[in-house]
């Protein structure tokens, strides 16, 4: 399970918390790591020096324009975040995030994405994500170092991979390989365009309908065959809605 899984680290600003997450997820047995967008010259000797026995893992590093390009492939993408959202993805604790791995599709490319050190992930970019997980850390002081955040949830990985009685797999012979990222992210920016196409999303006042779109349509889990469906869909309704009228 844990060669699937790529431990990504959005916009960071600060090269010793490359290391020191490179050194985190070699303690734990991960050696996946991206940078999507760092705002830190990469590679760099600070990171590099805390990496210690870890600089492997960053002569193998992927650097990445944004967190779009690091997560297309994947199927299953868990987010991280320290704040309360209007709009709740759907949560899964530390301790259950290994379960979730666990009972993932031998095929599927996972991604643990990892915010900025100062505001974390964005709101656009936490909707790439099909569940969202929270370190309940103490109130009176919740500021957790992003290496110690990769730390921790690497941990529980690990602790997963070895217990005597670990999660089922998920079953592997589903007809369809599930959406990647890439693939879904074009479904919505279709489904957006049709939406208004046809008035149901207003532009100048669209509130919260893709957001909740979004989120109802990655608890789905889509396969690739169900957004060709969907996709071809959307296209008969724009004709439609275009005076094409449909296939007959």
């Amino acid at each position: 399970m844990l060669d699937r899984v790529r431990v990504v680290l959005v916009g960071t600003s600060h090269a010793g918390n490359i290391g020191g997450a490179a050194r985190a997820m070699k303690n734990m047995g991960l050696s996946r790591l991206v940078l999507a967008g760092p705002e830190v010259v990469f590679p760099h000797p600070e990171a590099t020096w805390r990496a210690v026995q870890a600089a492997d893992l960053l002569d193998t590093a992927v650097v990445t324009r944004d967190l779009a390009e690091a997560v297309a492939d994947c199927t299953l993408v868990i987010g991280t975040s320290a704040r309360e959202r209007r709009i709740q993805l759907p949560q899964v604790s530390p301790r259950g995030l290994g379960g979730l791995l666990a009972r993932s599709r031998p095929d599927e490319q996972i991604a643990l994405v990892f915010g900025r050190e100062d505001s974390g992930l964005s709101n656009e970019e936490l909707r790439m994500c099909h569940w969202h997980v929270h370190i309940p850390t103490s109130s009176s002081y919740s500021s957790l170092n992003l290496a110690a955040a990769v730390q921790i949830l690497c941990y529980e990985l690990r602790l997963a991979c070895l217990a005597p009685d670990p999660a089922p797999a998920a079953e592997s012979d589903w007809d369809e390989p599930f959406a990647t990222v890439e693939g879904v992210e074009r479904f919505y920016e279709h489904l957006e365009q049709a939406l208004t196409e046809i008035g149901f999303l207003k532009p100048s006042a669209p509130r919260q309908l893709m957001t909740r779109l979004r989120r109802l349509f990655n608890r789905v889990r889509l396969d690739q065959m169900e957004l060709n469906i969907l996709r071809g869909m959307l296209t008969e309704i724009q004709k439609a809605a275009r005076g094409g009228g449909p296939r007959t």
